[in-house]
């Protein structure tokens, strides 16, 4: 189709080489395997990527930009694809701090971008702004006006049962 989708799940192994790859795809493994360290659902995303790569029977050279919002996974989605710790990875937002390339194969390079905010409003929300994953939560000057916004959000019974 014009926006194929794959079942992905990013390694979650420490080591800096050798990062395994399950063979089995993300949408039918059984549950121990996708709550493994492997990455799983590897192989079909290669494969989307390389159809892209293809200009009838000529192999081109393409270049992926992998972007999304802070701490959604995309260094880790890179260095899994790798198989190595090419981008640092951090539980917290803004560890990608500049434009990366890394060569995944002859045909095929990664961009990895820092996260990415879209704009509701001006100036910017300095209540959203965490929420959205931009600033670290110890970076917080007061913490109120998030908490509050978290909470409003949230139904107050499932609040009082936490």
């Amino acid at each position: 189709g014009e926006f194929p989708t794959v079942a992905f799940k990013a390694c979650t192994q420490q080591q800096s080489r050798n990062l395994k790859q399950s063979r089995l795809p993300a949408a039918t493994a059984p549950e121990e395997v996708l709550a493994g360290g492997a990455c799983v659902g590897a192989d079909c995303l290669l494969r989307v990527l390389a159809n892209y790569s293809r200009s009838g029977e000529v192999k081109t050279t393409i270049t992926v930009g992998v972007v999304g919002y802070p701490n959604v996974g995309k260094s880790s989605l890179i260095n899994s694809l790798k198989r190595s710790r090419a981008c640092g990875v951090g539980a917290t937002p803004g560890v990608t701090k500049c434009l990366q390339a890394v060569q995944l194969d002859r045909h095929i390079q990664l961009l990895d971008c820092p996260g990415v905010v879209m704009a509701t409003g001006t100036p910017p929300n300095a209540t959203i702004t965490p929420l959205r994953g931009v600033l670290a939560p110890e970076k917080l000057r007061d913490p109120l006006g998030p908490a509050a916004a978290i909470l409003s959000r949230c139904p107050p019974e499932k609040v009082r049962r936490t």
